[in-house]
């Protein structure tokens, strides 16, 4: 759980368009009767689905800075919009990519995935802080390595009751939120690219967890379903949003505005015509359709963040 806090700082924001990396990659586990793409299609899916899941997280963080700056309606937008980003786009790219397979599947991806943040990825971060001289972010970056660990141990364990019914699934740790604030960035350099991958990487792990605990669910595993849907808590609540208030993430309402609407834009006019016409050149037709209908709705969407921000 993290401890560590920051007192926003004065407003400033980056809007940067971040490429998915390695950290919020997934290996997908096709599941029964999900149809089999082109290996070009279910990469373009998995891309896809970065963006989605980081838009869930980041609109997420405008809306509670419009809400506190008294814009409810432009809170309600960037509500709004992340819910279909999340619960349409997002799920729809996972049945492409066969996101989800067998509950030991989803728990092994899990626990190599938190095993690298804990051994790797953050170790690695916090060392590159610390030798850039920005010592909250290697302090928040080896925090956050601490969670990881716990987290693929109580994957470990979640894993073994499957075989064994006397093991119990250890309860998810309890979450701690941390209030996504406006700020600037806090570090420069490297350390805030590897700000920004790590927020990718958390804000994919909280979408993928929740459709791993829906399939849990369904097959009647309760207790594993509680572990992913807590776990998800936490990268979201805490480690997306102490990154995001060290990052910059949030800046005023019409800074995050025109960011959403660049991203948007972009997705309506270059990524999702791109994915559709790669997806139709290999014979996925289905596939290419739905990229094609989720690019058009996200240029909704950007239609939609233009107008508020005329508003404003």
């Amino acid at each position: 759980m993290l401890k560590w806090r920051l007192t926003a700082t004065a407003v400033g924001v980056i809007a940067v368009m971040v490429a998915p990396v390695a950290a919020a990659s997934a290996s997908g586990h096709p599941t029964s009767g999900e149809p089999t793409v082109a290996a070009s299609t279910k990469a373009n899916a998995l891309t896809a689905m970065n963006g989605e899941a980081f838009a869930y997280a980041k609109y997420s963080a405008f809306a509670g800075q419009a809400a506190r700056t008294g814009k409810s309606s432009v809170a309600r937008l960037f509500t709004r919009t992340a819910k279909v980003e999340l619960s349409d786009h997002f799920a729809e790219e996972a049945k492409v990519a066969g996101l989800v397979g067998s509950d030991q599947a989803n728990l092994t991806d899990a626990i190599t995935g938190e095993t690298d943040e804990a051994t790797t990825m953050y170790p690695g971060f916090a060392a590159q802080a610390t030798a850039e001289g920005c010592t909250v972010a290697a302090d928040l970056f080896t925090e956050i390595a601490a969670d990881e660990a716990v987290h693929a141990a109580a994957y470990k364990t979640a894993l073994a009751s499957l075989s064994d019914a006397s093991v119990t699934v250890p309860a998810p740790q309890v979450v701690d939120p941390v209030t996504i604030m406006a700020s600037s960035p806090a570090c420069s350099g490297q350390t805030q690219v590897n700000l920004l991958a790590a927020m990718h990487g958390e804000a994919f792990a909280q979408a993928k967890y929740n459709l791993y605990a829906d399939h849990a669910a369904k097959t009647g595993h309760p207790a594993i379903a509680k572990l992913f849907r807590g776990t998800a808590r936490v990268e979201l609540t805490e480690h997306f949003a102490g990154e995001a208030v060290l990052a910059g993430l949030v800046g005023s309402n019409r800074t995050n505005l025109k960011t959403a609407i660049a991203g948007e834009t972009y997705e309506t006019k270059t990524m999702y015509p791109t994915f559709s016409r790669e997806a139709a050149a290999a014979g996925d037709r289905a596939a290419a359709r739905m990229f094609w209908t989720i690019g058009r709705e996200e240029g909704a969407h950007a239609h939609a963040f233009a107008a508020a921000l005329h508003r404003l």
